[in-house]
Parts: structure tokens; C-alpha cells; sequence
């Protein structure tokens, strides 16, 4: 029969030439987005004053602001321009509509002599009619920003609030006083008013039209005030994207049982792995797991203590909120789970390097002098962290402390500390496996992926010397470390991963694991590469962002997923014929991780980044159940999986018998507690995107959007409950493991 081109296609070398084509366009896209980067960004006013001629504020004062605004880590207790944590006001939306109201009262007495609330509806559209104008009429350029009276006004009451708020604290929404000074609020609000003007002010070249013409954050986010709604646009491009996923899916399902899962008969499954020692450099990976385990407890119960915060927020929780700040403990739960992810995945790799090369490292002690340097920035960061927030180290937060990019969050030194630590693992691995005499694309993908994730946590240190002045080319690269860092890189390495382990355990064929992961590779370029550009709808960049970021997305997932069900079916066949699987209790959370994967970035991602849904959910509580499942799912529990890898390995060397019992229980209670997390959190959001769409988005971040929706959050305590007692029993369960075997009986 002759070969078609989708035989040819979903051949090994047919994916792999796939694979390489569709990187070389994507990260030439994506380069090219890059360097007209600075063509589309808002621009930062060398100064802004009133048409008066009484300078409010200058360019310098917006970057001071922005450096004391991530000082004090506001962006882990509210947003700005919606990205950041729910719990404090969007400061760009806070000032955006203050402004609003203040123009209401100051052209309605200008008008007919009344403050807005005495208006009739005839007066008040009059009067909206003005304010319109006014906002249309401030440009947001270069060299001079110029504000009519009354928005000179609106902008002074806006710093009055602000400041009060900062110093004195909010205690409605959990933000203690006595931390910020005056002097360093009123920068903060330059700052802020600028991020104000980047989603109120007309985008140059669109003006005229209604039709075209945007705002910067391109009519982010709804204002009835000013009737800033979403445009036709990301109406157009959801619609789009929903009908190519459903297209995509049936494709990716065909291709997949037809090619990948299709069986040759020459295609024969090698033995499952078998572990009588362990090399030197291995055993020395044993301390790593407590470590990593325990992290992953005190993030879970920070997690608590934060839900806890968010029902309650004027309430203490066991400790005082002057020792423990709602946005300080949030910073230190995403770091930490970044922490004992990443460290995990360390383990992982050092771990089968060995088994590659059938050999071990000339200097296996460099694994001791890796974990001190991990701890080093581990105890380093946390503690700078805290400090840098809370004030306590104003002349050296950017080098020591808290560095107040969301989920990028390091003082500069731990930064390069942790790329160090990263590079010289990556340096331990390929070292030993380029002297394998043999290897495979498995393998391969591992090494590659693990210098990517070495080298491409450097995007978010640039200047590396100082902050970035314009938030907008901040965020830009500050997503570049979190999704193409975690979508991208750790995804390649995942699925290089899960293709070595499944072919290790004797579970799936070299032949059928390397097709599933190069077509993986192949959805995982084309949909993660410029499927950045979800993160970049609302915060300062071009329309065109809105198409790009909303059709690649929520695809890479499905093969992984797809691999695993297979893999089970390989398992029912072992047990059916009475093979044992030593490696069981790893595979159960590879493969928990593969459907999470799915479940967190596939199906939750797409309730979220369709455009028109993003732009009443953006910065809701909507977005939680994603982040939290597709983190915890896809990349938490190989973490995991890795730890109990090596623990196993060491059990089986020493002849120590192995109880699953506790690490089951512990994987259900972990698994079941992070879906019904999302539970809570769903039904939250979606009210609050229900006011965002009819109220404005104002009114989604005051406290009485969610206050009716207590009861949800109370209820929180129950998947809360179930995900601590989880990680205590993996912590518990893995420290006996590894410490505390028994010989098992002969």
C-alpha cells in the first residue's frame, strides 16, 4: 500500500522533522514580537500636569513608584492592570474609576450645579457625554501627558486615598499599617495613575474610528462610566478558538489511536527496570527528599492560612497579621511551590542520569555541594522575602528581598543563585550521559528541555542590575519565565519524562513512546510557544496579542493524557498476567499527573482564556482553580514522583520491603482536595464575573462582591483539610521509606 503523508507525517522522523519546523517558526515569531516590542508599549510621560500648567508628576516619579510598589510586594495583595492577587483592590481599575466618579461630581456642578447624585438621567448623560470627552482628550504620549482640571483634581483625591489606605492599612482587605511611608505612597500612586492612563487613554492610530479605536489595555477593563466594554474583536477570535479546538481535539484523538497507539509487530516492550545498588552520586539524593516533602507541607499549610485570610480578612488567624501580612505569605506560597517543584525535578534528573550511562559521576560529592547551594537559596530567599516586604531592608530589597513580581518574586542574588544552581545541575547531567554508549530521543528531550529550564528563568532578571521602568516590557518578560518556563520548557521535560519512565517500567514500547512524545513536542511548540500570548490581552501590548495568545492554546495536554490511558491498559495487562510492577507508586503519580495536566491546563485553562471570557473574569477568582491544578497536576505531582523514585530505588537496593498503602492514601486525598478546590473557587468567579460584565469590573474587587459568597468560602476548609493531611502523609510515608526500612522477608 503506498505511504500517505500522514503515514510519512506521524513516523518517528516524520514528527521529529515536524517538531524542528514548528519550533524554528515559532521562536522566530516570537523573536520578531520581541524586537517590535518597543513600538507598541505605553509610553511613560517625561511629565504629566494639569492644563494649568502644575506638574503632578514626572516619568522618574512613575519608575521610583514602581520600585517601591514591588518593594512592599502589593502586587501579591492586589493587582495591577489585573494581574497579580485578589484579595486588595486592581490599583489601575481603583483609580480609573475614582477618577470617574470625581469627573461626574465636577461636571455636574460645572453644568447644572448639582453633584451626580442629584442629576436627572436627561442631566446625567449630558454630563457622560463630557466625561467621555475628557478621558478621550488626555493623551498618553512621550514627552507630555496633560490632565484638564478636573482630572488634575480626581488625580490629587486619588493620592489623598491611596496613601491613607497604604499607610494606614485597609483592614477590610487585610493589608496591615505601618509599613509604607508617605513620602513612598505618593510614588506609588504616580505609578499607579500611569497604569490608570495605559487603560483609559486612546491608543494612537485608532482614534476616529469607532470601530478600531482602543484603549492602550485595548478597553480594558469595563467601565459603564465611560461605556469601556469588550470589543468585537475578542468576540470574533473566541468563537474562532472554540471552534479550532473542538476541530484540533477530533484530529489529535484520530492521529493518536490511529498512529501512535497502533502497535507494529515487531514493536516489543523492554523489561521493567530492575534496582540491586544504587550509585554514590544516587545515594546522595536521599536528603533531598525530606526537604523537598517538608517544603511542600509548610506551602500547603500557608495555603490554609491564606484561605482563612480570604474569608475572614479582618480577623487574625492563630498568629497576628502584623507578623504574618496577607501578601507576604502569599509570596512565600507560590516561591516555596516553586522551590520544591523545581528541586524536585533536580532530583529527578540526577537520579536517571546515572541509569543512562550506566555509570556515575567522576566527583559524585558535587550532588552534596548542589543540595548546600539550594539551601542556601532556599533559607536566603525565604527569609529576604519576608524582610523585603515588611520594610526591612529598604536600601538592599532589590538585591536581598522581595523583588514583587508575582510568582517571580526573588531578590536579584537568590535569582542568580537559583540559575547558578540550575545551570550546574544541568552541567552534572550531561556531563555523565554524553559518555552513555548509547542514547535515545528520550533521553535527549530530558537533557535539552533541563538546559532550557536552566537558561530561560534568565528572561526575568533583565537589566539585571535594576528594575525594568515600563511595567507593560516587565510583564512581558516576567511570562516569558512563567509560561514558557512552565508551559513550555518543563512541559518538553514532562513529557520526556513520562515517555523515559513509562518505557523504564516496561509499560509502553521505545517505538510507540518516542511518536507519542514527538507529537507531543510537535502540540507542545506550536501551542505553548506563542500561547504566551493569553497572559498579554489587557496589560499594554497591541490587539493583535488578543488573536495570537486566545487561538494557541489548551492542546498539549491531550497526548500526554492520551499516552498514560494507554499505559493503564499496559498495567491491566501485567497484573492479568501476574508481572509485578516495583515502580507502581511513582507511575501513580506520573500518570495522576498526566490527566491534572489536562484537567487543570486543558479543560480549566479554557474556561479562562477564550478573550471575551478573560475580559470579565481577568484578575477573579476565575483563574485559581486553573493555577492550582494545572501547577500542583501537571508539574507538583512529578515532583513527587521523582521522590518516591528515588526512594523506592533505594528500598529495593537495601532489600527493604515497600508498603504502598499510605502513599495511596495520600495520593487521594492530595488529588481529591486539589478538585474540589476548584469547586469554590469556580463558583466564586463566576460570580464575580457576572458583576464585572453588568456592574463594571470596579465592583468585582470590593470586599461585598464576595462577602455574599461566604459560605463558599468557608467550604474551602474542606479541600484545604484534605490536600494538608495528604502532604503529611507523603512527608511522613517518604521519610519512612527512605529512613526507617525494614528488611523484607525473604
Amino acid at each position: 500500500m503506498k505511504e500517505t503523508f500522514l503515514d510519512k507525517f506521524m513516523s518517528k522522523k516524520g514528527l521529529y522533522t515536524g517538531f524542528w519546523f514548528i519550533a524554528i517558526i515559532m521562536v522566530t515569531a516570537l523573536i520578531f514580537f520581541t524586537v517590535t516590542l518597543q513600538k507598541e508599549v505605553p509610553p511613560i510621560p517625561k511629565v504629566v500636569e494639569s492644563e494649568t500648567g502644575e506638574v503632578l508628576y514626572t516619568s522618574a516619579d512613575v519608575v521610583e513608584g514602581k520600585g517601591y510598589f514591588q518593594e512592599f510586594d502589593l502586587m501579591d495583595w492586589g493587582t495591577m492592570l489585573g494581574m497579580g492577587a485578589y484579595m486588595g483592590p486592581d490599583f489601575s481599575t481603583d483609580f480609573f474609576h475614582h477618577r470617574a466618579e470625581y469627573l461626574y461630581d465636577y461636571y455636574g456642578m460645572e453644568m447644572f450645579g448639582k453633584m451626580n447624585k442629584d442629576l436627572t438621567e436627561t442631566e446625567r448623560g449630558a454630563v457622560k457625554a463630557r466625561v467621555k470627552e475628557d478621558f478621550h482628550n488626555t493623551k498618553l504620549t512621550e514627552e507630555k501627558t496633560v490632565y484638564s482640571k478636573g482630572s488634575a483634581e480626581a488625580y490629587k483625591r486619588n493620592v489623598e486615598r491611596l496613601t491613607d489606605m497604604l499607610v494606614n492599612g485597609d483592614k477590610e482587605r487585610a493589608y496591615p499599617s505601618g509599613i509604607i511611608r508617605p513620602e513612598e505612597a505618593k510614588k506609588i500612586a504616580a505609578f499607579v495613575d500611569w497604569s490608570q492612563l495605559v487603560a483609559s487613554s486612546i491608543r494612537p492610530g485608532t482614534e476616529g474610528d469607532v470601530s478600531e479605536e482602543r484603549t492602550w489595555s485595548n478597553n480594558w477593563p469595563h467601565e459603564p462610566l465611560v461605556d469601556q466594554d469588550v470589543r468585537y474583536t475578542s468576540h470574533v477570535v473566541s468563537l474562532w478558538e472554540f471552534l479550532l479546538l473542538w476541530t484540533f481535539t477530533i484530529i489529535v484523538i484520530f492521529l493518536s489511536y490511529e498512529y501512535l497507539f497502533k502497535g507494529e509487530k515487531d514493536e516489543k516492550r523492554a523489561p521493567a527496570l530492575k534496582v540491586t545498588s544504587l550509585f554514590k552520586s544516587q545515594k546522595k539524593l536521599l536528603k533531598y527528599i525530606p526537604i523537598v516533602s517538608l517544603l511542600f507541607v509548610v506551602q500547603l499549610f500557608i495555603g490554609g492560612y491564606l484561605a482563612h485570610l480570604y474569608t475572614e480578612p479582618t480577623a487574625d488567624f492563630i498568629i497576628s497579621q502584623k507578623i504574618l501580612p496577607f501578601n507576604v505569605m502569599r509570596s512565600l506560597h507560590t516561591q516555596i511551590a516553586i522551590l520544591w517543584v523545581a528541586v524536585g525535578w533536580l532530583v529527578g534528573g540526577l537520579l536517571i542520569a546515572p541509569w543512562v550511562a550506566n555509570k556515575d559521576h567522576k566527583f559524585p560529592w558535587l550532588v552534596d555541594v548542589l543540595w548546600i547551594a539550594l539551601l542556601v537559596v532556599a533559607v536566603g530567599s525565604v527569609a529576604g522575602l519576608y524582610l523585603g516586604a515588611t520594610g526591612q531592608l529598604r536600601d538592599t530589597w532589590f538585591w536581598l528581598g522581595n523583588e514583587g513580581r508575582e510568582l517571580v518574586n526573588l531578590g536579584r542574588v537568590w535569582d542568580i543563585g537559583l540559575v547558578v544552581g540550575l545551570v550546574f545541575w544541568f552541567l552534572l547531567i550531561i556531563t555523565l550521559i554524553k559518555k552513555a554508549a548509547t542514547n535515545n530521543p528520550l533521553v535527549g528531550t530530558i537533557i535539552w528541555s533541563a538546559f532550557g529550564i536552566a537558561t530561560l528563568y534568565i528572561a526575568g532578571m533583565m537589566p539585571i542590575h535594576k528594575i525594568m521602568p515600563n511595567f507593560t516590557v516587565d510583564d512581558y518578560y516576567r511570562w516569558w519565565v512563567i509560561h514558557l518556563w512552565v508551559e513550555l520548557t518543563f512541559e518538553l521535560f514532562a513529557a520526556g519524562v513520562i515517555a523515559f519512565m513509562t518505557v523504564s517500567l516496561g509499560l509502553i514500547s521505545q517505538k510507540t513512546a518516542e511518536r507519542t512524545m514527538f507529537f507531543e513536542l510537535f502540540l507542545i511548540m506550536m501551542s505553548g510557544t506563542l500561547g504566551v500570548g493569553h497572559h498579554y490581552f489587557w496589560q499594554g501590548l497591541d490587539e493583535y496579542w488578543i488573536a495570537i495568545g486566545g487561538i494557541f492554546s489548551a492542546l498539549e495536554p491531550l497526548p500526554l493524557a492520551l499516552m498514560i490511558v494507554e499505559a493503564w491498559k499496559n498495567v491491566r495487562e501485567q497484573k492479568e498476567q501476574g508481572i509485578k510492577n516495583d515502580f507502581s507508586t511513582p507511575f501513580m503519580w506520573i500518570s495522576g499527573s498526566a490527566i491534572l495536566n489536562w484537567i487543570g491546563a486543558g479543560f480549566l485553562g479554557m474556561v479562562i482564556n477564550t478573550p471575551t471570557i478573560s475580559y470579565y473574569s481577568h484578575g477573579t477568582y476565575l483563574i485559581m482553580p486553573h493555577g492550582h491544578v494545572a501547577l500542583l497536576g501537571a508539574f507538583g505531582y512529578i515532583s513527587i514522583a521523582f521522590l518516591y523514585m528515588t526512594s523506592r530505588a533505594n528500598a529495593m537496593a537495601n532489600g527493604w520491603e515497600w508498603d504502598d498503602t499510605l502513599s495511596k492514601w495520600s495520593f487521594w486525598l492530595l488529588t481529591i482536595g486539589v478538585l474540589l478546590f476548584a469547586l469554590p473557587t469556580i463558583v466564586i468567579g463566576f460570580e464575580q464575573t457576572r458583576i464585572a460584565a453588568e456592574m463594571g469590573y470596579y465592583y468585582t474587587r470590593v470586599r461585598d462582591a464576595v462577602e455574599t459568597m461566604k459560605g463558599w468560602m468557608w467550604f474551602r476548609l474542606l479541600p484545604d483539610g484534605l490536600m494538608i493531611l495528604g502532604g503529611l502523609g507523603i512527608f511522613i510515608d517518604l521519610f519512612q521509606k527512605t529512613f526507617k526500612g525494614k528488611k523484607a522477608a525473604a
